[in-house]
């Protein structure tokens, strides 16, 4: 069974930034895709980037030129470094990893944005 576990989240001011890490149980590398997603409350879940094996990336309009999404593979972690956050940006976050019979969710890390 894969296991993705966040970590990160927390409480920040417009402007602040944080980082998310997801630690996957094996090889990221035997994923074809990873990514993070958002869903704030009352709306669906969206996507918000994505990585594939061979390193392209891929961001929402919303978060391009603010966020950056980048891998640590000795730690079989993805990461997502957020800058400039704004309020908008306030969801609970998850971790998605593809393999070809399945995709795998992590159990969310919430991020606030708030003065």
């Amino acid at each position: 069974q894969v296991q993705l576990v966040e970590s990160g989240g927390g409480l920040v001011q417009p402007g602040g930034s944080l980082r998310l890490s997801c630690a996957a149980s094996r090889s990221i590398f035997s994923f074809s895709v990873m990514g993070w997603y958002r869903q704030a409350p009352g709306k669906q879940r969206e996507l918000v980037a994505t990585i594939t094996t061979g390193g392209s990336t891929n961001y929402a309009d919303s978060v391009k030129g603010r966020f950056t999404i980048s891998r640590d593979i000795a730690k079989n972690t993805v990461l997502l470094q957020m800058n400039n956050l704004k309020p908008e940006d306030t969801a609970n976050y998850y971790c998605k990893a593809d393999d070809p019979w399945n995709n795998y969710w992590g159990q969310g890390s919430q991020v606030t944005v708030s003065s």
